[in-house]
């Protein structure tokens, strides 16, 4: 409902000032009075004001109960309808707090599960972060385990690799910040530990190389000697072809015949060039080109020094070869190592060495006073310039020494010819040097064929007999003949008297060689040397004093008056001990015979003892010690040499011996024994006295001996033969039949 604002009544009508009609209009335009109020009791006058409040007051009181009174039934009305609006808002109040208790008790747990997923949420944030922060921490510490293990391992690449790879990818981003601290710290300290062990393992090496120098040195000088001899046979081969050619004979010389290649020097530079290249992972690559530098050349000052304990003639050797050992290393490190040397460093290395090997060498040979042993040292620097000139050494400098030596060496060589030859005429034979090496003969030669007039061939090849047979055979001869010379000493002297004999052959064609003489001239019939002969008359010596001292130890170990019982009543089947030592004493020296004698002399030696060893046998029945022996005595034998010859069929076989000698055996050297033991065991001996089964059976056997033995076989009546032979028909039988050959025997001595 509408009601019309009541009309304002003017300030005269109310009796209002101006003051209140502000006061009003403020009021009636919600302004805030704080500031009128503020000034009124600043300025000491609340009163007026608050008389001007109460006025307006009662002024509105009286306009809302004429208000009031004006709209009395619509504000009935409207209170009516406010009640009817209330008791609405009451029900939809209800109805709201109802849903609302649905509402909350449906939300409550839906709220809980909101909660429980928020949380969630944040776990498997937190989880996530957690696992992204661990792989992390755990590739770390799989580099740094990784990075122990090759440290462990002494692989220092791997572990400096694993170490650079955490700081460039994982230092900066390892969230857990004590093993960031951990890890930083450790990193300078693995470094230095690598720098540390690396520069031990390259010391080492250091240490290593120049021992190893000497030989590598020593094997480029082999080389190169290897090369020079190549070159001289082939200067050979052509002097050959000339000379036939000039016989009328055709010859065809070619040069493109096969050389061996030379074995490679081989030495090992892996240590170095793994150094070197940790060196520059650690950004150390110049301070190690310093280190390498400086090490190596104080080890080429050391190597420069010659030894003052021993003559230079003794030394020069070693010396020089170390020095091409070293040089030969530095061109290998030059061409391999990536720049570890440069070449005016190596440069300098040679020409410190070339003015100090230059110097040494002036002053050896001024000292020196044996052409002998200035010419090996010329040889052996000639070599070694050969050597180094293939790795690109400039070696003129340390000829040169060389030639001017060359006059010293004439001088001396004409006074060492000069005194020789006075020796010569003052012993009034025409020899000149007992040879007893290589040397010694190319010497001879160097020296006969410096204008000398006569056939020095014949001169060498005379002085190599004498040399042969008075020396050497005299000295072999000696030694046989001496006492307390054992059998494996004798056989070593037998065996070494066979390999000179037929060395001589190669002694005659060598002398040819060395005096440039056609090995066809000393092919012909009488050009070989007499001591061939007189050797091979001492190697039968030889073997005639060994097969003494091994039968003398057979005699030992056998004894067999002393090992058997002649007489034993009790038959004893197993083989005595003295057998098996003479077996195992056999098997020693028919091995080592083996070894070191031809075969033919191993059959000799074979043959021979096996033989003493049936004699032995057979002489120990015919002893005068042994009076009589019964049919027991005879069974142990048998065995003993059934021992034997097993062991000899065994031999003969392994040895080889079978293949050259088809028709013999050693067996065959017990033949006498082992007839004998066939007919003592016979059941008819008297067949014995049949010349066809005597000739077949027992041919290696003497009738006297024979009957000798058979009449110290006898059987005691009251003994164990004698007993079973009043039991046994075929015993009985066969004492019956032995004595009838006996009879029969002596008859027919």
């Amino acid at each position: 409902m509408d009601a019309k604002p009541p009309k304002r009544r003017t300030a005269i009508e109310n009796g209002e000032t101006g003051e209140d009609l502000v006061l009003a209009t403020l009021i009636g335009n919600g302004d805030d009075l704080g500031p009128l109020v503020r000034h009124a009791f600043e300025m000491g006058r609340p009163e007026p004001l608050v008389q001007q409040l109460k006025h307006l007051m009662k002024k509105k009181e009286v306009e809302i109960e004429e208000l009031c009174k004006t709209h009395y039934e619509e504000f009935i009305r409207a209170v009516d309808e406010l009640r009817g609006v209330l008791v609405d808002a009451e029900e939809l109040k209800s109805d709201l707090a109802s849903d609302n208790f649905r509402l909350q008790e449906v939300g409550s747990a839906l709220l809980l599960k909101l909660e429980e997923l928020l949380e969630s949420y944040s776990i498997k944030k937190s989880v996530t972060e957690a696992i992204k922060m661990s792989k992390i921490c755990i590739e770390v510490l799989q580099l740094c385990v990784k990075c122990n293990t090759h440290l462990s391992a002494g692989q220092f690449y791997l572990a400096l690799k694993a170490v650079d790879l955490i700081e460039k990818n994982y230092l900066k981003n390892i969230p857990v910040n004590k093993i960031k601290i951990v890890i930083e710290k450790a990193i300078p300290i693995i470094k230095a530990h690598v720098e540390k062990k690396v520069t031990t393992h390259f010391n080492e090496w250091l240490v290593h190389i120049r021992s190893s120098a000497k030989n590598i040195g020593q094997t480029a000088i082999g080389h190169a000697a290897s090369a020079r001899q190549r070159e001289e046979e082939t200067l050979e081969r052509q002097r050959k072809a000339e000379e036939m050619n000039m016989y009328g004979m055709e010859f065809v010389y070619t040069l493109d015949e096969e050389v061996s290649e030379e074995s490679p020097l081989k030495f090992d530079l892996t240590t170095l060039h793994r150094s070197y290249h940790i060196h520059a992972c650690l950004g150390l690559q110049e301070q190690f080109r310093e280190y390498y530098y400086k090490n190596r050349m104080l080890q080429l000052t050391s190597d420069l020094q010659i030894s003052s304990s021993q003559a230079f003639v003794e030394s020069h050797h070693v010396y020089l070869a170390q020095i091409a050992g070293y040089f030969i290393v530095e061109d290998r490190v030059l061409r391999t190592s990536g720049g570890l040397l440069s070449d005016e460093q190596v440069e300098t290395m040679w020409e410190t060495t070339v003015a100090k090997v230059t110097s040494v060498l002036e002053t050896q040979f001024s000292l020196m006073r044996s052409a002998t042993h200035l010419l090996l040292v010329k040889d052996y620097i000639t070599l070694l310039g050969a050597a180094l000139t293939q790795y690109g050494y400039k070696v003129g400098s340390i000829l040169e020494v060389l030639d001017k030596s060359r006059d010293k060496y004439h001088d001396l060589l004409l006074e060492e010819c000069r005194q020789q030859i006075s020796n010569i005429f003052s012993n009034d034979t025409c020899e000149q040097m007992v040879m007893k090496k290589d040397a010694d003969y190319e010497s001879s030669v160097d020296y006969l064929s410096h204008g000398v007039n006569c056939n020095f061939y014949d001169t060498v090849r005379k002085y190599l007999d004498k040399l042969l047979i008075d020396v050497l055979n005299e000295v072999i001869i000696n030694k046989v003949h001496s006492t307390g010379l054992g059998e494996s000493q004798a056989m070593q002297i037998a065996a070494n008297i066979s390999y000179l004999e037929r060395a001589c052959d190669f002694f005659v064609q060598h002398a040819a060689q060395l005096c440039g003489i056609p090995v066809r001239a000393v092919e012909r019939p009488r050009a070989g040397l007499t001591a061939q002969a007189i050797l091979k008359t001492s190697r039968d010596e030889a073997y005639l004093a060994l097969l003494n001292l091994v039968h003398s130890k057979l005699e030992e170990f056998m004894a067999l008056t002393e090992n058997i019982n002649w007489t034993s009543e009790e038959l004893v089947q197993n083989k005595n001990d003295y057998m098996n030592e003479v077996v195992f004493y056999l098997e020693t020296l028919l091995s080592k015979a083996q070894q070191i004698l031809p075969l033919d002399a191993l059959y000799k030696v074979g043959s021979g003892t096996l033989e003493h060893i049936s004699n032995s046998i057979v002489a120990a029945f015919l002893s005068d010690s042994v009076k009589r022996f019964n049919a027991n005595a005879v069974i142990v034998i048998n065995n003993d040499l059934k021992m034997l010859e097993n062991f000899a069929d065994e031999r003969f076989e392994s040895t080889g011996l079978k293949e050259v000698y088809k028709d013999g055996s050693f067996r065959g050297c017990l033949i006498e024994a082992r007839q004998l033991i066939n007919l003592l065991s016979s059941s008819q001996p008297e067949n014995f006295m049949n010349p066809v089964i005597r000739q077949k059976n027992y041919n290696a056997l003497d009738y006297k001996k024979v009957g000798i033995i058979c009449d110290k076989f006898k059987d005691s009546a009251d003994g164990i033969f004698g007993s079973l032979s009043s039991r046994n028909t075929k015993t009985n039988s066969r004492k019956k039949s032995m004595d009838v050959f006996k009879k029969r025997l002596k008859d027919f001595n």
